[in-house]
């Protein structure tokens, strides 16, 4: 079906609406069910849409109902428009209401603590009505999340390569620091190698997401062997009641004992990480335009990180 005025006036938003939510229940009764309409109904949209494109978009198989190759690539994009549908008619409440609006962003933990919360924090107190949701998740996790839309941008660590279709304004330029309790005795040290410490206790993250491998990669660079993990976990605030103990070590990203949500009772060690250096960015789609609420959300970003810029 070429793509002309005739097409254009029968593709219906609603159609491509059922097409979607057939796709993700799996059949046209579930989908009917979470729609509130008559099976028929749904049956018919997809029969209309199919007859529209003249394809078919799905088939009906013993396990359900499954997208044919034209039917994904449908959803695929029906899943970009109505995202910017539904940022289109936000930038309209945005432009009616400033001070009100709904924004959704991706950073990975030690951002969201160290950056994003101070901005929600500012702008929650100067404009009450607006809305935040904070997605998390490790470097590979934030990027799918602005890939699929679920975020409007990311503010995260970046190393190796971005995914096609992304871009990158790097914010400042961040070293990963060897932390540890304030009473631990190491703190007095003015000089420490890496390899004095592969034996202390230490606590880390898990080590199958991003940051456990930039650390595990910081080690091997510097010819040592990961350091064994007294205590593993996911939990942030666990690692950090048991630090400020003064005992075990670990590894932070350099600007969170530095910008507004310093932990005082963290102190960094005198040591270098090799190859630890890597620039922190807001990560957004290429060609696609902020809403005017993020754009006032990155203007306070760039100014919170305004000092760490300037060690380049």
């Amino acid at each position: 079906m070429p793509w002309n005025d005739r097409t254009k006036r029968q593709l219906k938003l609603r159609d491509l609406d059922i097409l979607m939510v057939v796709v993700q229940a799996g059949g046209m009764g579930k989908a009917a069910r979470r729609l509130d309409m008559s099976q028929p109904a749904v049956s018919k949209a997809i029969a209309d849409l199919e007859h529209t494109l003249g394809v078919r978009l799905v088939l009906r198989t013993q396990k359900g109902i499954e997208p044919t190759p034209y039917g994904l690539a449908l959803v695929k994009r029906g899943v970009a428009m109505f995202n910017e549908l539904r940022q289109g008619v936000q930038d309209i409440e945005f432009l009616a209401d400033p001070t009100a609006g709904e924004l959704r962003i991706g950073a990975t933990e030690p951002l969201a603590v160290a950056i994003v919360a101070p901005v929600i924090e500012q702008l929650s107190r100067q404009y009450p009505r607006m809305a935040f949701q904070v997605v998390g998740g490790d470097l590979l996790g934030t990027y799918r999340n602005i890939e699929e839309r679920n975020v409007e941008f990311v503010i995260s660590r970046v190393s190796g390569a971005l995914p096609d279709g992304c871009a990158a304004e790097t914010l400042f330029y961040d070293s990963m620091v060897v932390a540890t309790g304030a009473n631990n005795p190491l703190t007095r040290r003015r000089k420490i190698e890496l390899s004095e410490l592969v034996d202390e206790p230490w606590t880390q993250q898990l080590a199958d997401n991003h940051f456990g491998w930039l650390v595990a990669n910081a080690f091997q660079a510097a010819g040592l062997s990961p350091p064994r993990m007294t205590i593993s976990s996911s939990y942030l605030m666990l690692r950090y009641e048991l630090l400020a103990a003064g005992r075990l070590l670990t590894v932070v990203p350099g600007f969170s004992l530095k910008l507004p949500r310093k932990h005082s009772f963290l102190r960094a060690l005198p040591v270098e990480l090799p190859h630890s250096r890597h620039p922190v960015a807001i990560i957004t789609l290429k060609n696609r335009e902020l809403s005017p609420l993020a754009q006032l959300f990155c203007e306070r970003v760039r100014a919170i990180t305004k000092p760490l810029a300037k060690d380049r």
